[in-house]
């Protein structure tokens, strides 16, 4: 559904908190970031992520990460943000 959105976009949803805003992600108690067709993420791409999960634990929501490609769980292991995610990147 975003695979189109530029990091700002992206960075809108995440941050929207009323279901009427352009891009607002809606209300549920899981969130799933689906990542397969992201080959790569930078600093600027895992900031995105860990700001949206800190963002859903203090509002009660899980946020689960499928599709991780072997780069990116790399990424995810070296920063320790694999740890946030056990169980979605079996």
């Amino acid at each position: 559904m975003h695979a189109s959105l530029s990091p700002d976009a992206l960075r809108s949803t995440f941050e929207s908190q009323e279901e009427s805003e352009p891009h607002a992600l809606p209300v549920h108690s899981h969130h799933i970031l689906d990542l397969t067709e992201v080959p790569y993420m930078d600093s600027a791409g895992l900031g995105l992520i860990v700001s949206h999960y800190v963002r859903c634990q203090s509002t009660g929501v899980r946020l689960v990460v499928a599709g991780v490609n072997p780069r990116v769980l790399q990424l995810f292991e070296m920063t320790k943000v694999d740890k946030f995610f056990r169980g979605s990147l079996e």
